[in-house]
Formats: structure tokens, sequence, C-alpha cells
């Protein structure tokens, strides 16, 4: 009989200790009640429970979209996917959005008694939030503000898991599928689109490449303009040097032959004979040219007195005319050559002087 009883008591002690040794991995604690009411929260490591007294209280963990119930609570960041769920956006286009929400629990004691399924709360009040939120958008809106939906979806869920103890710290929308009708009729307006910008960009470019021709045209007229002016008034500048250059080497010449008659004691009809007839013969070349013996000059001016001489007695009642020029002349160089004749016969070149 005392060995039964010490077999049972050995049976007893070696079940209590096995109850009351708890080790807890990292990362994980665990809440333990005492008799019924919150009493601790075992950390990682090795924790001894009373036996009967302490017992860890069970909570519901959501892992790979299933419900499981589990004495230890995970403090690491936890995902949470959701299935997609239907949404009407503000311009009433009903489309399918999926989620996926980051969280960490920070106070155990909190996640378990503030509130009575903490994975099945998280999940019913994002997928609430989530329709609250892209039913104020419009489908575009939708589609280009991602980080919109996802900062105000956050900020939602947050300020309502934070007692529970509970921290959101990301969530991202997985996927948006339209309609497939809504679906084909952004596929068209995206290929008009397209053209549009096409369009408007090949224009840009037909209107960039005349502007450049036009300046292209422009500066090349300008530039024209300019080399035709400066050829112009290099020629001018050639020009007048050539006159000014051959103006002067006239006058030196002149200049050359003055010193030299001077020098010699003056100008000797025999070099003026010579310098007549140098003339004589660059004035003989060419076509359409009469020359009169330069002894002839005399004569023609004798004959032109007589002829105004006969002229005047002829009409004595008239006012006697002026004798010309050509008369004058004739007069002077008959006078001349009869005061002065020269040393060598001279022929000169001079026109018949006009009768009047």
């Amino acid at each position: 009989m005392g060995t039964a009883v010490l077999v049972v008591l050995a049976f007893t002690v070696g079940f209590a200790l096995m109850k009351g040794l708890r080790i807890v991995p990292q990362a994980k604690v665990m809440v333990v009640e005492r008799l019924g009411k919150f009493h601790s929260v075992a950390t990682s490591g090795l924790n001894i429970l009373i036996p009967f007294l302490d017992s860890p209280r069970a909570m519901e963990m959501r892992v790979d979209n299933r419900y499981s119930r589990t004495h230890l609570v995970d403090m690491r960041e936890q995902v949470m996917g959701f299935e997609t769920v239907q949404v009407i956006t503000h311009d009433n286009v009903t489309m399918e959005v999926g989620s996926v929400i980051y969280y960490q629990i920070v106070d155990a004691a909190k996640a378990l008694y503030a509130v009575e399924n903490l994975a099945l709360a998280i999940e019913q009040l994002t997928m609430t939030n989530l329709r609250n939120i892209m039913g104020g958008l419009t489908l575009d809106q939708t589609l280009t503000s991602r980080e919109t939906v996802n900062t105000k979806l956050r900020m939602v869920l947050d300020e309502a898991t934070e007692k529970w103890g509970v921290k959101v710290t990301r969530v991202e929308l997985r996927e948006i599928e339209p309609p497939a009708a809504i679906k084909d009729a952004m596929a068209k307006q995206m290929t008009a689109e397209r053209e549009r910008r096409a369009e408007v960009t090949k224009a840009e470019g037909d209107k960039a490449a005349a502007i450049l021709s036009a300046e292209g045209e422009k500066i090349s007229r300008i530039l024209r303009a300019e080399a035709e002016r400066d050829a112009e008034v290099a020629r001018a500048e050639g020009r007048k040097r050539a006159t000014l250059l051959d103006a002067e080497a006239k006058a030196e010449a002149t200049r050359l032959v003055f010193d030299a008659v001077n020098s010699g004691g003056g100008a000797t009809p025999e070099v003026l004979a010579l310098r007549y007839m140098e003339t004589l013969e660059s004035l003989g070349k060419g076509d359409n040219k009469m020359f009169v013996p330069y002894e002839a000059t005399a004569a023609l001016g004798s004959i032109a007195t007589l002829k105004e001489v006969f002229a005047r007695e002829a009409t004595p009642a008239k006012a006697q005319p002026a004798p010309s020029a050509a008369a004058l002349s004739a007069q002077h160089l008959s006078r001349t050559l009869s005061t002065q004749p020269p040393a060598v016969p001279v022929r000169a070149r001079h026109t018949l002087p006009s009768e009047e």
C-alpha cells in the first residue's frame, strides 16, 4: 500500500514538474494566467509555472490563409495577404483589389484581451477601409495613386489597431483588376493617346525644322549680303588705290620729265619735236583718224580770216559778228609761226575748224 502511494506521488510530482517547466523560443512570448486571471508574460527561455494554478492563454493566429490556436505569441513582423475583394470606385466602376499588410504585435496582453480574434479583426478592418478609400477615388486615380491609397489605408489601420497592441508597418495593393470592358476601353484610349502624342511630336518636329531652315536661310542671306558688301568695298578701295597710284605715277613721271628738261637748260626745239613725234605715233594707233600737217595750220588760219573779212564787207548794214574761237586760234597760230618758225618740220593733229 505504501509503495503504491509513493508511485502515485512520484508520478504526480513528475507531471507537475513537466507542466510547470516551459521553454519559450526566441522572438516569442507566452501569456500566463493564474486562476483564470492575467498574471504575467513569459519571455524567451526557461519559465517555471505553478502547476494547477498557472496556465498559458491560447491565441488565434492566421498562418498560410488559415487560422490556428497556439500558446505562443510571435513578436516578429507578420505578413497577412488577402484575397481580392470587389470595390466600387467613385465613377461606378467595379473592380477587384488584392492587398497585403505587414503588422507587428507590440503588446501580447492587449492582443489577447483587447480583441476576441486579432487576425480576423485585422482582416475585416482592412477590407472595409479598403472599400471606403477606393470608393472615394475615380478609376484613373485608383490606377495612378497607389501610393496615396497605401498611405491612407496604413494610417487608418494603424490608428484602429493601436488599442489592440498591434503596429501596422506597411500596406500594399497587390493587384487591381478592372472589368474586361474597361480594359478594352483603356487599351483603345492608350492607343489613341500614343497616336496623338506621335502626331504632336511630329508636328513639333516639323515646326522646329521649318524654323531652323528659315533661320539658316536668313543667316545665309545676311552673310551673302555682307560678303557682297565687303567685296564691293574692297573693289572700290582697290580702284581708288589704283587711281591714286596711277595719278602718283603720272605726276612722278611728269616731274621727272620736267626736271630732266629743266636740268638741261630748257625745252629745246629738238626735244619738243621728238616728244611731238612720240605723241603722234601713239595717237596714230586706231581707225577713223585724220592728220593735218603742222605747216598747214597757218594757211588754214589765213583762209578763215579772209572768209570773215569778206563776210563783213558783204553785210555792211548788219552788226559784225564776233570772230569765232577757231578763227582766233588760227590767227594766233599764224602770228606765232610768222614770228618763230619751227626748227624742224613737225606734223600736229588738228581737226578742221567748223564753218559758221
